[in-house]
């Protein structure tokens, strides 16, 4: 999901990312908390967006979980969920 708004599959999910109004986002991450979870990995990121040099960057949290490749040669992303933190 992203903002509340579920994407599935790459073609939605690539039609959104190139569809959001700026040119450039920097990613500033704060903390990192990652878990053993049942055949993968599950990540937990807080940070800090900066987004076209904005001198006020956004926060921002994300989860998502890592499973295998098949072959074991790396990981793939089977669920992702971003939020932007207003406060």
């Amino acid at each position: 999901t992203f903002e509340g708004q579920q994407l599935l599959g790459p073609e939605a999910i690539v039609g959104k990312l190139t569809s959001l109004p700026f040119q450039a986002v920097k990613h500033q991450v704060s903390t990192c908390d990652v878990q053993p979870a049942p055949n993968g990995i599950l990540v937990f990121v807080c940070g800090q967006l900066v987004v076209d040099e904005d001198p006020n960057p956004l926060k921002f949290s994300q989860v998502f979980q890592l499973l295998p490749l098949p072959d074991n040669s790396g990981y793939w992303v089977f669920n992702d969920m971003f939020r932007l933190n207003y406060s």
